[in-house]
């Protein structure tokens, strides 16, 4: 899976007209599903979301995480983020995972957010969205799991 992790003040989707997921100060998370990916990654890569330290403390340091700040998370589903750009201008899409395989995991995602206890909203997996946010810093970190997870033994 792969990730965008934006530090935003605030971030809403748009769809059709109507805001359909809408925060204050937190994340706004662009989340792309491999073909490959499994509940594994899901689960490891909303761990370590939720563990990002990219928040200010006293001492204006990025010490904090989502909760100590009461951070809110806004996700939007993002396949464009496994585009191919390899061979030619037209990326292919082929990595990434179909709507069968990539929407439970979307799901799952943003529950375990959800579990945390942090407020999170949400665009519409496959829905023509448009996303506005206010960038805080900015601070922008990419996490893709097949570069920061262990590897299997």
């Amino acid at each position: 899976m792969k990730a965008v992790i934006q530090r935003v003040r605030s971030a809403k989707v748009t769809i059709d007209g109507e805001v359909s997921g809408e925060i204050g100060q937190g994340f706004l998370v662009l989340l792309g599903v491999s073909g490959t990916d499994t509940e594994r990654e899901c689960d490891y890569l909303a761990a370590k979301v939720l563990g990002l330290r990219v928040f200010e403390d006293q001492e204006e340091k990025m010490n904090l995480a989502l909760q100590d700040v009461g951070g809110q998370v806004l996700v939007v589903s993002q396949f464009t983020l496994y585009g191919d750009c390899k061979k030619g201008n037209r990326p292919s899409f082929i990595g990434a995972a179909r709507p069968e395989r990539a929407i439970p995991l979307y799901e799952r995602f943003v529950e375990t957010v959800r579990r945390a206890g942090i407020e999170t909203a949400t665009g519409r997996f496959g829905a023509d969205m448009l996303v506005a946010l206010e960038n805080d810093g900015p601070v922008t970190i990419i996490m893709d799991t097949d570069e920061i997870m262990p590897k299997k033994n």
